[in-house]
């Protein structure tokens, strides 16, 4: 068996005349959580739909727990836990009757089903609601109930494709909470989402897709360094000359230019962090009075525009 929960080898799907998703590639090592971000139309849902054996692939390969995934396969599924954008529950049965009747499709049955359901109650804190039909839930609770069918098999791989959409704050930071946990606890985790702070919260690495195909993959840092991403220095001061200490911040090794004025100075930089303090340090040799130091960096939004030419939610 291989090591990687997930192996995803050269995907390709079509429809007519369209190639939804074409050659993509990617891996889920035990307790990662990758994200697969995309504008709408990217290929994502078809992505994940082959993942899941929902939808069979025109040439390429999905292995999960190290067993061919296709529609027709049915033992890699019982390793996967499913949580679609689109909430898939019964509105007149309670969060309880809800877990206890996905349970039995999943084949777990009488003590062993009270105990998981039970277990997935408290974990996705609807234990003081869980006689209450799901209707009468609040969208958030809809949505970690969702959650919640797809962690009764206790899966080795689950895939969460937006599940914080339409969600309340509150119960959006406890959803990001379980995926944390879950992450830490071993489980591989296929995250899509089109709130990019939740990619940098929650994602080890991120694969993104546009026109069906993979741009770029790596973790944030990799990412950032693939399209040239640098960081930023601004130094403020109330006394000195930064006119005069510029020359010497351009010395120093890995700020690649300074714009700098009486008052204040902007340095480009490769690495802020390991930088900051001799920037400080020569600034304050030359005289200068330092004010503020600001550090910015690129994000994975920049990334992601430089990449699609799109915004995440376009």
């Amino acid at each position: 068996m291989t090591d990687d929960v997930l192996v995803v080898d050269s995907l390709v799907r079509r429809f007519g005349d369209l190639t939804a998703v074409d050659e993509v590639s990617f891996r889920i090592a035990p307790g990662e959580t990758y994200g697969l971000l995309g504008p709408n139309g990217a290929g994502k849902t078809t992505t994940i739909s082959m993942v899941a054996g929902l939808i069979a692939a025109d040439a390429g390969t999905v292995t999960v727990a190290g067993q061919p995934m296709t529609p027709r396969t049915t033992e890699p599924k019982r390793h996967l836990g499913l949580v679609p954008q689109e909430l898939a529950i019964y509105p007149d049965l309670t969060g309880r009757e809800n877990l206890a009747l996905f349970g039995k499709l999943q084949g777990l049955r009488g003590v062993e089903l009270k105990g998981r359901v039970d277990e997935v109650l408290t974990l996705i804190g609807l234990a003081d609601r869980a006689k209450d039909r799901s209707k009468e839930y609040s969208g958030g609770m809809k949505r970690r109930l969702n959650i919640g069918i797809g962690l009764l098999n206790r899966p080795t791989l689950l895939i969460l494709d937006e599940p914080t959409v339409g969600v309340d704050p509150q119960s959006r930071h406890a959803i990001l909470e379980s995926v944390e946990a879950l992450s830490g606890e071993g489980m591989a985790v296929l995250y899509t989402t089109h709130y990019m702070e939740e990619a940098e919260r929650l994602c080890d690495r991120i694969g993104i897709i546009d026109s069906g195909r993979l741009q770029a993959e790596g973790t944030r840092d990799e990412l950032i360094r693939l399209v040239g991403g640098v960081d930023t220095i601004r130094l403020g001061g109330s006394g000195g000359d930064l006119t005069a200490a510029a020359e010497e911040l351009r010395l120093i090794p890995g700020v690649e230019r300074v714009e700098a004025e009486r008052r204040s100075a902007i340095l480009t930089v490769k690495d802020a962090p390991a930088l900051v303090a001799q920037v400080v340090g020569t600034a304050s040799a030359r005289g200068v009075t330092l004010a503020d130091v600001e550090i910015a960096r690129p994000d994975l939004e920049s990334v992601f525009l430089h990449l699609t030419g799109k915004g995440l939610r376009d």
